[in-house]
């Protein structure tokens, strides 16, 4: 999985429930921005997510098929 660190908190983004970073480069997985200080994108593998996707998983069921 991937480590993320935003805003003074820790994620853990394992590669079972966000698969689409499993095979890619460090640096397509470095390059992420915070937007709107709640939007995290890798714009180099289009995926967005919202801090609060992190913080409560529970509440987005919902997971990519990839």
């Amino acid at each position: 999985g991937v480590w993320l660190y935003v805003k003074g908190k820790e994620y853990f983004l394992n590669y079972e429930t966000y698969p689409y970073f499993k095979d890619q480069t460090v640096r397509a997985i470095q390059n992420v921005k915070l937007l709107h200080s709640f939007h995290i994108f890798w714009p180099a593998l289009d995926v967005d997510l919202e801090i609060d996707n992190l913080e409560n998983p529970e509440k987005y069921p919902l997971k990519s098929k990839s």
